[in-house]
């Protein structure tokens, strides 16, 4: 990248423009389950804390092995944006919409054997297995809404637009802390109340969303092209790209989903009070998460945006300023956990015994800005680019040569293990994406 695009304060802006907004909404997120930890982190057995921890787990497990709907939404509305087909974008939507529908049924019709299935890997106290099922029997049928709403967040992020996507999750999760607050505090509903504020906040979502994308499409189509293109999506030659696009992107995500499902079940087997200590970090992990991804998902859009106008200059500008910021957000990340970390933790669980537990993993916590940085920038990229099978190699990889073998070299070492394995695992993930990037680059295919 040249100095005078570096210089080029638009660029920046480009750039600010959906990260700013998706971070400050991505902040709701955490926030949220702050506060969901922290109303049952205060009661007065940890078995509670733990019992949302898992359920929570095995409910976020189902959804998020279906985040492709938003990945490849987010790629493909992109480079039709690029590409000027306004037809393609509608059809785009239309098409995610509807298979979201049918896997949010499967989940609802599956999902006593699913939980199950799931509850049977679980080793837990009886008291924790109980109000996990407890959380995840009422949160499951959020499932509609749930899937939907990462269609809606793809699609607009795919059209460049992050202000709506922020205005509907930060009233989302603000309605989700009220009702927490209500229900957990006010009408004493204890782990029930958390899953059953969930629920609500998801479907409030789910109509604000479908309200706002219904008025943004509407000028510009008519009755007849909406009844074309639903015969148009049914068409397996128009299913098959976008299928086969969503499998290697669903493996993707499968592989990430086992690692933190792992942690949690390995935790669960260490004690309750050493799976509820994980259960607080991870929302130092979550805080990452949440905010790298508003600099992921604006370079997802860009690098969408220039692979539809064929733009290979451009494409490499947003990929560099992104890593850019992405370094100076990880270290400003680093040290506020460095700082802060202790503190945190003492806010979100009265329990001594917890608190004791999480402080002598927080260090694992503070290194994860840095491992994490080039995994979350370099997913942005490849699904701009659209190359899922590329990422799916990357966390195969990560998972079964990396994260496994150096859980186990470290495994007499307890829940310190999977804290040195989680940081590999992130470290693995950006490196190895990098590697294949560079390849790319080397060979002229980032353009295809």
């Amino acid at each position: 990248m040249s100095k005078s695009a570096f210089l080029n304060l638009a660029s920046h802006q480009k750039i600010f423009a959906i990260a700013l907004p998706m971070m400050l909404s991505n902040i709701s997120v955490p926030l949220l389950g702050l506060v969901d930890t922290a109303v049952i982190g205060h009661l007065p057995e940890s078995y509670y804390l733990a019992g949302v921890a898992v359920g929570s787990m095995v409910v976020t497990l189902l959804f998020w092995m279906l985040v492709f709907l938003r990945m490849s939404t987010t790629g493909l509305v992109a480079q039709a944006v690029g590409a000027n087909d306004q037809k393609q974008v509608l059809r785009l939507l239309m098409q995610s919409i509807f298979i979201a529908l049918i896997l949010a049924m499967l989940l609802l019709l599956l999902q006593n054997p699913l939980s199950s299935l799931a509850f049977h890997f679980v080793e837990g106290s009886e008291e924790v297995l109980f109000y996990a099922r407890e959380y995840f029997d009422i949160r499951i049928w959020s499932a509609p809404a749930a899937l939907i709403n990462m269609v809606l967040l793809g699609w607009l992020l795919g059209m460049q637009n992050a202000k709506i996507p922020m205005f509907l999750l930060i009233i989302t999760n603000s309605v989700n802390i009220l009702l927490d607050i209500l229900f957990v505090v006010g009408f004493e509903w204890g782990v029930a109340g958390v899953a059953w504020a969930s629920l609500c906040a998801d479907y409030i979502s789910l109509a604000c969303g479908l309200l706002i994308v219904y008025r943004m499409v509407l000028p510009f189509y008519q009755k007849g092209d909406f009844l074309t293109l639903l015969k148009e999506i049914l068409h397996l030659k128009v299913l098959a790209p976008f299928i086969l696009l969503n499998r290697n992107i669903f493996i993707r995500t499968l592989c990430l989903q086992v690692t933190y499902a792992f942690m949690t079940m390995q935790g669960v087997k260490l004690g309750d009070d050493v799976v509820s200590a994980n259960a607080v970090l991870m929302h130092f992990l979550l805080i990452i998460s949440f905010s790298m991804d508003g600099l992921a998902y604006a370079v997802e859009a860009l690098v969408g945006k220039n692979v539809g106008q064929r733009c290979l200059e451009k494409l490499k500008e947003s990929i560099h300023l992104t890593l850019f910021w992405a370094t100076i957000f990880s270290l400003i990340q680093l040290l506020l956990f460095y700082f802060y970390g202790a503190w945190v933790i003492t806010q979100i669980t009265s329990l001594e015994a917890v608190q004791s537990e999480a402080m002598k993993y927080l260090p694992w916590l503070i290194l994860i800005p840095l491992t994490s940085m080039l995994g979350f920038v370099f997913d942005g990229i490849f699904i701009g680019m659209t190359r899922a099978k590329e990422m799916r190699n990357s966390m195969i990889f990560s998972l079964l040569v990396v994260y496994f073998p150096v859980w186990f070299i470290f495994a007499h070492e307890g829940n310190h293990a999977l804290w040195i394995a989680m940081n590999a695992f992130m470290l693995s993930r950006g490196l190895s994406l990098l590697w294949i990037y560079k390849k790319l680059e080397r060979k002229q295919l980032l353009i295809l």
